[in-house]
């Protein structure tokens, strides 16, 4: 059994205000953390989760009938990727949203789905098993630009033009097929004085480059909180955790952007489409606490950010 501690549990569902009759989307089921804590918050909710991983629906099963035989709530589990809320929803409005971006320890923590290179894999992935392309594609066919390119905008990695010319040179011999494979061309293509002064494995960057291009991440967390705040109800609220700076650039971005006046000063009444369409109820990131650190090392790197419909 794969185990997944939610990370800033309280304070991503605390924020969305939760209140009997309300409608509500997880928009990342994962492992049913949010959704649950959620759950417990009020009665007659009707509460929408998402998740594009089979897996993660499969495990919410038991969750879904607890909570629909023998609570007053209502509990639905959508197989979808996040950016299909609008259509999934059919533009129903909600009271709240929340997001928990990034890999799912389960994810992280199953050898098969070659997510990690901490185990011998094929390279995958993938976080909706069904779709075409996975890792095992992107490092055997992409070109060294396209590689490169990747592995510098997704990975921010300083040696990303060595690592792609040692791929292309070891899959011309024969197709790289694992994680691990992986993972020593990457080390065998950082000079040693570099790894040396690397507090983390040198492989990450690259995995995480690799990941987020599978998986299409970065235009998938932009067109969702942007079809997320459309569906918000007035005075609804949106909680967003992410884990890697490029994601949470895009939610600082736009709810920066859509918290914006673009009313003139000298205006003496606003007219409502100048004004702005979301209120930030964190002008800072909220961070986990030392507690939470402590016993949860996936914790570390989380940003949790909550603005409000106007």
């Amino acid at each position: 059994m794969f185990q997944h501690e939610t990370v800033l549990l309280q304070q991503t569902v605390d924020a969305l205000h939760v209140h009997d009759g309300g409608t509500y989307v997880d928009a990342t089921f994962g492992r049913g953390g949010h959704t649950r804590y959620l759950l417990a918050q009020g009665q007659n909710l009707q509460v929408f989760a998402f998740d594009r991983d089979q897996s993660a629906i499969d495990a919410g099963q038991k969750l879904l009938e607890q909570t629909n035989k023998k609570t007053s709530n209502h509990l639905e589990l959508i197989k979808a990727n996040f950016t299909d809320l609008a259509s999934a929803l059919d533009n129903h409005l909600i009271d709240g949203i929340l997001y928990d971006l990034g890999v799912s320890s389960p994810q992280f923590d199953d050898p098969k789905r070659g997510f990690s290179y901490r185990y011998d894999a094929r390279l995958d992935m993938r976080m909706d098993q069904t779709q075409d392309l996975d890792a095992y594609q992107i490092v055997n066919t992409w070109t060294a630009q396209q590689l490169i390119q990747i592995l510098h905008r997704y990975g921010d990695e300083k040696f990303a033009q060595r690592i792609a010319n040692n791929i292309i040179q070891q899959r011309s011999n024969r197709p790289i097929l694992t994680t691990l494979q992986l993972s020593e061309i990457v080390n065998n293509s950082i000079p040693a004085a570099a790894r040396r002064k690397m507090k983390k494995n040198p492989s990450k960057k690259t995995f995480q480059a690799i990941r987020i291009a599978v998986n299409d991440e970065l235009s998938a967390v932009h067109d969702s909180l942007e079809a997320a705040i459309s569906l918000l109800k007035p005075q609804g609220i949106i909680s967003v955790i992410t884990f890697q700076s490029l994601e949470d650039k895009i939610v600082k971005q736009i709810f920066r952007q859509r918290s914006m006046d673009k009313a003139p000063r000298d205006l003496p009444v606003v007219p409502k489409q100048l004004q702005p369409e979301l209120k930030l109820l964190t002008k800072k990131p909220i961070l986990p606490s030392a507690l939470e650190l402590e016993h949860n090392r996936r914790s570390h790197s989380a940003r949790l950010r909550i603005a409000q419909k106007n």
